[in-house]
């Protein structure tokens, strides 16, 4: 299954997104586009916000910020470690 497909399925869940970088973002999935996936950033998740910079850009602002698909290693929903 391609990233396109893994990012379609979680829309609208609470997901954590893995870099090749080693970043990793939390948040809502809001918007999928062929090369880019948008995330609302999660709040209170402790430290599952790594990565996130930019002083609270995305809290509150429609589709948060995006992450181009080729950037991506993996992608997890959040729930499955909060069981």
């Amino acid at each position: 299954m391609s990233m396109y497909d893994q990012c379609c399925n979680h829309h609208g869940k609470t997901v954590r997104i893995t870099c090749h970088n080693g970043r990793v973002h939390v948040g809502r999935i809001t918007r999928v586009e062929r090369d880019m996936v948008w995330i609302q950033p999660a709040g209170g998740l402790g430290g599952f916000g790594l990565g996130f910079f930019g002083g609270g850009f995305g809290f509150g602002f429609g589709t948060g910020f995006g992450i181009a698909l080729g950037a991506i290693a993996g992608i997890a929903l959040v729930s499955a470690f909060f069981w």
